[in-house]
This record gives C-alpha cells, structure tokens and sequence, in this order.
C-alpha cells in the first residue's frame, strides 16, 4: 500500500511514516524539508497550491499509484490576534487548512483508482478553541468542517477519518515563548502512540470506515 504523508519530516508524521513502514507498506513523504532519507519523498511548501498538487503528482506517479493520504502537517503562530502579523496568522490557514485541501484534491484521482483512503488530522483545538491560538483553532475548526463535507461528497467512492489528536511530544513547542509551552503536567503523548491510531483507520477494509478518532492524553485539557 502506497501512503502519502504530509509533515513527515517531524512529529506525527514521522511517526506515521514509520508505522506505515512497520506494516509492510510504502511511506511517501511530503514536508517543507527534506526527511530521513529512508523515505521516498518529495519537499514542498503546502501554503503553496501548486507546489502541493506537483509533490502529489510526482509521489504517485514514482510509486505508481495511491492508497491513502494522511494530512499530518501543522504550524502554528501563537499570540492574540491583533499581536501576530498578518502574514504568520494567514500562513497557518494555508499550511493547516488549504493545504489539506490541496493535497487530497490532487489525490482523489488515485485514491478513486484504488479506493484508497484518507486520514485528516485536526485537533482537540479544532473543537474547543484557547486564547492566542486564534489561527491555529480557525484553520483546525476548517479541517473538521471540510473532512466531514468530504466523507459526505467521497462514500462509497474512497474512505475518510477525521484524527482528532490532543498534545503530543514533537518539536511542534519549540521556539515558542514559554507561555505557549506545555507545563509538566501536561502528560503529552508518544506520537508513536497516535500513528497507530492511523494506522487502525487505514487497515480497515473497503466500506467499513473510521469516520471519526479523539486521541488524547488522559489530562488533556482542551477535551471535551
């Protein structure tokens, strides 16, 4: 089974690479920059709607075919709104929002050959916004909203998992001001841990679906 992966470089990504390689299948990674090179992978800036369609093309094309997407890339401008340059604010929604779209749009071509599969990933913050996560919510709230009007327009023709992850143990915290860091009583999870539940989407067989998937740490404070 072929997997394009977006964000693979880093966090749940890699780590979903990873597990998709454990299981025997074929892990093809997009990321602004370049992964381990284990993977086969193609680099690309997903605000970007070209740049994303041509690392879709390019993958399936090299691997001859899809059979799921998983949308694992994410970035972040934290502060409240009027602090946080418009530009950063806006990047986010093309990185996290746009992007995803842009992805599976490309994809669908081959995930309908194949009736393959996609996994979005959203976030506990795309169901209960925080303060100064302002971007981030909006473009979470938008990856919810689009794979649920996605599973509707695609059934019967491909399958569609929403991933709903809390905090995880990734560089996603780094560089931030300390305000915006996860206290030790955050009890973060592996993401290790979360690429299984990727992984259970995508095992299931043609018509039987994991519509929807909340992981999160058993402290996570943004859930319910």
């Amino acid at each position: 089974m072929n997997v394009l992966i977006t964000g693979g470089a880093s966090g749940l990504g890699l780590a979903t690479a990873e597990a998709v390689e454990k299981e025997g299948w074929k892990a093809l990674v997009v990321d602004v920059r370049a992964p381990d090179q284990r993977f086969e992978h193609v680099t690309a800036d997903l605000a970007d709607r070209a740049e994303a369609e041509r690392a879709v093309r390019e993958l399936a094309e090299r691997a001859g075919g899809l059979d799921a997407v998983v949308t694992a890339a994410g970035i972040d401008a934290c502060g409240r709104l009027e602090d946080v340059p418009a530009d950063d604010w806006e990047r986010v929604i093309k990185v996290n929002l746009l992007g995803t779209a842009s992805v599976v749009r490309a994809a669908l071509p081959y995930l309908k050959h194949t009736r393959g599969k996609v996994v979005t990933c959203a976030s506990t913050l795309g169901l209960r916004p925080l303060s100064d996560a302002s971007a981030y919510s909006a473009s979470k709230f938008g990856v919810v909203g689009f794979t649920r009007g996605l599973a509707i327009e695609t059934r019967g023709e491909i399958g569609v998992t929403l991933l709903i992850p809390g905090g995880m143990r990734t560089s996603f915290f780094d560089g931030r001001p300390e305000q915006y860091k996860p206290g030790p009583e955050a009890g973060l999870n592996d993401p290790a841990d979360v690429a299984q539940a990727v992984v259970f989407a995508l095992r299931q067989p043609a018509g039987c679906e994991v519509r929807e998937l909340v992981v999160c740490p058993s402290t996570e404070t943004s859930w319910p």
